[in-house]
């Protein structure tokens, strides 16, 4: 899952200060930065956004009056000097908001938030939504075999092939890592390194960068770390 965000702010450095945080976090992907509410306005009608870091003090058209003009407004987290504008602020449904100068704690805690909210608008859309299929079909040299998806352990990319450990034995297939995403449900199954995709139902423990799967340890690498336990904690 991926969160486009869109910076409005008309100080550089408060630019600079959230786009640096922004890269931190795994799950946002910044698709613009804006000086101020008109330019937002326009950027948001040519351009899919699903977060505001939205600056409530702007010369011309400030933050929550940008927002009155927004039909269908994304996600917002407030961004102000004046603390004093909070009270306000949440009477348009706004997610958060950060005191400048913003610390970077403070921010992962408001982003979390958002990321709470699209998780659980996942979850719900696969339980009422979505139907999956109980297994796959990889194909291993010149044979296909179907696997159950309860049989699978994880996925481990193994050169030009992927390993598909399950629970009997170990298949070898010329997926990669991106065709066996699309292949396997989101809430059963987790891309946790960029090696690494493991069966959430099947993890034994998680320890600081690892997780373990019977005997086996995985790796979990730092770009998929807040995912991760934003997905557990749900």
């Amino acid at each position: 899952m991926q969160i486009k965000c869109l910076i409005v702010d008309d100080e550089v450095l408060a630019q600079d200060v959230i786009e640096k945080y922004i890269t931190t976090i795994p799950t946002l992907n910044l698709v613009g930065k804006c000086d101020n509410a008109v330019e937002a306005i326009s950027f948001l009608h040519n351009h899919q956004v699903d977060l505001l870091f939205l600056d409530l003090n702007m010369p011309e058209l400030s933050g929550l009056d940008m927002l009155k003009t927004l039909s269908n407004p994304p996600k917002v987290i407030l961004t102000t000097a004046y603390s004093e504008y909070a009270l306000e602020s949440y009477e348009y449904g706004i997610v958060d908001y950060l005191l400048k100068p913003i610390k970077l704690e403070r921010f992962i805690k408001a982003v979390n938030k958002v990321v709470e909210q699209y998780y659980s608008n996942e979850i719900n859309e696969d339980i009422h939504e979505k139907k999956y299929s109980q297994a796959i079909f990889i194909k291993e040299d010149q044979v296909t075999y179907q696997i159950s998806l309860n049989d699978i352990l994880f996925i481990e990319a193994y050169g030009n092939y992927l390993k598909v450990q399950t629970s009997e034995k170990v298949y070898v297939s010329r997926d990669t890592m991106h065709e066996m995403e699309e292949k396997l449900p989101k809430e059963l199954f987790m891309r946790v390194h960029k090696s690494f995709i493991v069966s959430l139902t099947k993890i034994s423990s998680v320890s600081g960068n690892r997780i373990f799967i019977n005997k086996q340890e995985i790796p979990v690498g730092e770009m998929y770390k807040m995912a991760l336990k934003q997905k557990i904690n749900n």
